[in-house]
């Protein structure tokens, strides 16, 4: 396998888990995937623009809380690329959510990560997210 198939046979199932579970209610395995020092930066698509590890953990705990009854989420990479300790992924993550209780909605999240290795371990420091829940 190459550097780049290795890198993402580890992060996409990672990923999706982590994002998945932030749909379900629980931020802790998507701020488990943080990097443990700044620089850490996230532009979601239902919050405003936020840096530092602790403001974006926070983001994940006030934003995790609306969510619930996530059917299982896919994520579709559209690119991905990877330069040293530095690698980036860009991509749909496809699911179905309720949203503050509402009825289930599609939700097609276009998100751009950027990793950097810490110890040995990929770990996201850059996460954008746009689009997100639509009627069908």
């Amino acid at each position: 396998m190459s550097e780049l198939e290795d890198f993402l046979a580890e992060i996409i199932p990672r990923h999706v888990d982590a994002a998945e579970a932030l749909h379900q209610g629980d931020p802790q395995p998507l701020s488990e995937l943080l990097a443990r020092r700044d620089p850490i930066s996230l532009f979601p698509g239902m919050a405003d623009h936020r840096t530092g590890r602790d403001d974006v953990v926070a983001v994940f705990q006030t934003v995790a809380p609306k969510f619930s009854s996530c059917s299982p989420l896919t994520f579709e990479l559209i690119a991905a690329g990877i330069s040293g300790d530095l690698a980036y992924t860009v991509g749909y993550e496809h699911s179905a959510v309720s949203i503050d209780g509402g009825p289930i909605v599609r939700n097609d999240l276009r998100v751009t990560h950027i990793y950097r290795q810490d110890d040995g371990v990929w770990r996201l420091v850059h996460r954008h997210g746009g689009g997100g829940p639509r009627s069908e």
